[in-house]
């Protein structure tokens, strides 16, 4: 990921209706081209948490170029439209958005 000072990132965690992990990250997967084409994007990663008894959380980190070009693309048709997707394997979850201070390395 290409995030730098400045930066903006959003963390989303997802819970997963159990038994479903594996269509989860297709769906995910198949929608994760509408993100890295956004010029405002800068990366995006899926995560399972390694933690025992989480085997169902995902954590999706994006690194976008500001807030206002992640909202704008949070709002628009086609990512709505993803989300939809995604919606049926989902149980619950929260977001985190955050503005890069540091990067190291």
């Amino acid at each position: 990921m290409a995030a730098r000072v400045g930066s903006f990132r959003v963390l989303l965690t997802v819970r997963v209706n159990p038994g479903m992990e594996q269509d989860f990250e297709r769906v995910w997967s198949e929608g994760s081209k509408e993100v890295t084409a956004q010029a405002a994007n800068l990366g995006h990663a899926l995560a399972r948490s390694a933690m025992p008894g989480e085997e169902s959380v995902y954590f999706v980190v994006s690194d976008w170029t500001d807030k206002d070009a992640f909202l704008a693309f949070e709002r628009s048709p086609e990512h709505v439209a993803h989300r939809e997707k995604l919606h049926p394997y989902r149980s619950g979850g929260s977001l985190a958005m955050m503005r890069m201070v540091e990067v190291a390395g």
